[in-house]
């Protein structure tokens, strides 16, 4: 179908020869089971916050709070429905993946509490505060592990091939196998690249798929392949003669459909609020803000890693104590210490339990044949410096726990970059030197996505991602991720 053919008026309603008809997409049933119990986890947690109430207003004085009335309840398990609704915390399409579901669920009950703060205060009702500063945010931690049991085993589901969307690749072949990768690279997020449309209709050297995947046609054919019904999503990448006039053409065409319409808008992971839509005499355009550290989210960060440091070093402390002395029993200090560059630049000495050999910097040069590592890193993956308990320590980050006292110093968060060594952060191009713009952290996308078996590039690219997309809900979202990685040890050497 040309372009030319596209744009015409639409025929009559009814069956026209020679023209096949529109297959609507159903949602797969896993789906709808998906948000059901979503639904239900959720409704689960505000009925448990409820009955909670119920048992403390049996003559039960809360520490600086007060007495709670469980009448007052209903009304804050209805608001957290109503807010949850409103917020969208229930769309199929953030369900099970990224950090959005968690900040549509903080809005939602944070909404309800400020509600019914409002209602207590209009009515002079001091039977409101319990639920606003107690019992509405249980209802929203038990709601956040509930959704977050729910996609620990979504994803046990997509490790094995199962609850996937189909996805139609669109774009030119560079583009297009880039997209591939990528998806397949992020198993987590459920997509499956089952069929691609590119500029000639063919692939490589004429070959009939590119990537392993099948070519359906060229861009012309996109909306009628999309029509036969298989793909949930259409993905367009930047291909050679695609204006906004035809992608606003096949936007229209598949709108009848469940399938949805993805565009790369030619940005580097780059989203969230830093894009906005600024329309000029009716032309929408894309506004991207810089990146800001600062305000009442940064202010709370910086306090989440100091009390958050300060915890895990104490329920960790019997860990540090057993660590400490099997690398003291191993010979030489229990502590190795690294000059690295934090925020904007400024050096810090980095903390780290020794798991290599004392002259482990001297031998370096007698090992740069060996190097794994990409780009200015330097990793191997048997290096013979790593001592018996060093080994151990790498597998599991072990040795990385010592970095808190950095965290509590302030020099390092929770959550960030990777800290550069002095030597690699002087090869920085602009790119990676804004990896700089914040500190580095404990643990970070990085960690998450593969660590040492990450490529130079896919390093900085994720990175980059953290420090432009920074949220507290991304934060919490790779502190959770962290703990599967590390016990997977997935990427440690």
């Amino acid at each position: 179908m040309r372009a030319s053919e596209r744009a015409a008026p639409p025929a009559p309603r009814g069956p026209t020869p020679g023209v096949r008809p529109r297959v609507a997409v159903t949602r797969e049933r896993w789906e709808t089971r998906y948000v059901v119990a979503t639904i239900a986890s959720d409704t689960t947690s505000v009925i448990v916050s409820v009955v909670v109430g119920y048992l403390l207003g049996l003559g039960t004085h809360v520490p600086w709070i007060g007495e709670v009335t469980p009448g007052v309840g209903v009304l804050a398990g209805l608001l957290v429905l109503l807010f949850l609704y409103l917020c969208r915390a229930w769309d199929p399409r953030v369900l099970g993946q990224g950090s959005d579901e968690f900040g549509r669920l903080l809005r939602a009950v944070l909404s309800a509490a400020v509600a019914l703060g409002l209602i207590g205060l209009a009515g002079q009702a001091l039977a409101a505060r319990p639920w606003v500063f107690g019992l509405i945010p249980l209802a929203g931690v038990l709601a956040a592990v509930g959704r977050l049991l729910l996609r620990a085993r979504i994803r046990r589901l997509r490790s094995r091939g199962r609850c996937a969307l189909p996805v139609l690749a669109v774009g030119n072949l560079e583009s297009v196998t880039d997209l591939i990768d990528r998806i397949r690279r992020d198993e987590q997020r459920g997509w499956v690249v089952v069929g691609a449309c590119v500029p000639t209709g063919v692939g490589q050297d004429g070959a009939d798929s590119v990537a392993g995947v099948p070519v359906l046609g060229d861009l012309d054919a996109v909306a009628e392949v999309a029509h036969e019904g298989q793909h949930r999503i259409v993905a367009v990448c930047p291909a050679p003669g695609w204006s906004p006039t035809r992608l606003h053409q096949l936007a229209w065409s598949i709108e009848d459909l469940a399938a949805e319409l993805v565009v790369d808008p030619g940005l580097m992971d780059v989203s969230g609020p830093r894009l906005h839509v600024d329309p000029v005499d009716g032309l929408p355009l894309l506004r991207l803000t810089r990146p800001t550290f600062t305000g009442v989210a940064w202010i709370a960060k910086h306090v989440v890693d100091r009390f958050g440091a300060v915890l895990l070093l104490f329920l960790t402390a019997p860990v540090l104590l057993a660590v400490a002395v099997a690398v003291k029993l191993d010979g030489g200090p229990v502590l190795f210490r690294q000059t690295r560059v934090g925020r904007h630049g400024r050096e810090f000495t980095m903390f780290k339990f020794r798991s290599m050999v004392i002259d482990a910097e001297r031998r370096l040069g007698e090992l740069n044949d060996g190097n794994d590592g990409a780009g200015p890193l330097f990793k191997m993956r048997k290096d013979p410096r790593v001592t018996r308990v060093g080994t151990v320590l790498r597998r599991y980050s072990l040795d990385e726990l010592p970095q808190l006292f950095n965290v509590v110093n302030g020099t390092m968060s929770l959550v960030g970059p990777r800290p550069p060594l002095p030597v690699e952060a002087a090869t920085y191009g602009r790119a990676a030197q804004r990896r700089l713009l914040v500190r580095p952290g404990l643990t970070g996308l990085w960690q998450i996505s593969g660590r040492s078996d990450l490529t130079w590039e896919q390093s900085v690219r994720l990175d980059l991602r953290y420090v432009e997309n920074w949220n507290l809900a991304l934060d919490a979202l790779i502190l959770w991720k962290t703990f599967g990685a590390v016990v997977s040890s997935r990427g440690a050497y």
